[in-house]
């Protein structure tokens, strides 16, 4: 094998450990929230608020809001901020989307307006906070898009189970948002596997460390 070629082969080795380094720690946080007052935990946003030092962009791949069987689905939608939304009509009939204020501020009000089946508008959401989504159409239809400032977020199934993946190590504040519930907070640490007895036979395989922490939150 050549000089140079020796070169690029230990630099792609090189950037593979780096890369895996930076992986291999990463954290899964998972609990359960409690929905007090309320008939179901479903559905609740639960989010890591921010990450010291560190910036997200949104993703290149928008999210989808779509409206069928006369129902927004999903009912409750997170993005990051920053992330463009796809609004679907797969209805048969003309559908309206608009949404009165973004985090309780009117003055970010806005109507997408009317369209019929097959038809798809597009928005970009830069504001953090809950959307509230409506039909001008059909006063009984409903939604959510919840912006927040991580891609550290999940939501509550039907037993109020979340999981967020890959979490850095360090000390962050876990969120909470719900349609009906009062927002919670809590802290939690998010540490770094140390213990060689606990890492993986394979040295390529990644280490996961699960940090568990329960909520409780009260209408």
């Amino acid at each position: 094998m050549t000089k140079s070629k020796k070169t690029i082969v230990s630099a792609t080795v090189l950037l593979a450990l780096v890369s895996l380094a930076n992986f291999a720690w990463a954290g899964d946080v998972k609990g359960k929230v409690t929905a007090q007052g309320m008939p179901s935990p479903e559905n609740i946003v639960v989010y890591i608020d921010s990450v010291p030092g560190k910036t997200f962009l949104p993703p290149v791949q928008h999210a989808i809001m779509d409206q069928l069987r006369m129902a927004f689905i999903p009912h409750v939608l997170v993005i990051v901020k920053g992330t463009t939304v796809n609004f679907l009509n797969d209805d048969p009939v003309q559908h309206n989307v608009y949404w009165p204020a973004i985090n309780h501020d009117r003055k970010l009000a806005h109507n997408m307006g009317t369209w019929p089946q097959g038809i798809v508008r597009s928005f970009t959401f830069n504001e953090l906070g809950d959307v509230p989504l409506l039909c001008k159409a059909h006063s009984e239809m409903s939604g959510y898009i919840v912006v927040v400032p991580t891609p550290y977020f999940a939501l509550t199934d039907k037993e109020g189970n979340y999981t967020i993946k890959d979490v850095p190590p360090g000390q962050y504040t876990l969120k909470t948002w719900s349609e009906k519930a009062q927002p919670t907070t809590q802290a939690i640490t998010v540490r770094e596997v140390k213990d060689t007895a606990v890492k993986p036979a394979c040295n390529c395989c990644p280490m996961t460390q699960v940090t568990n922490a329960d909520l409780t939150v009260k209408e």
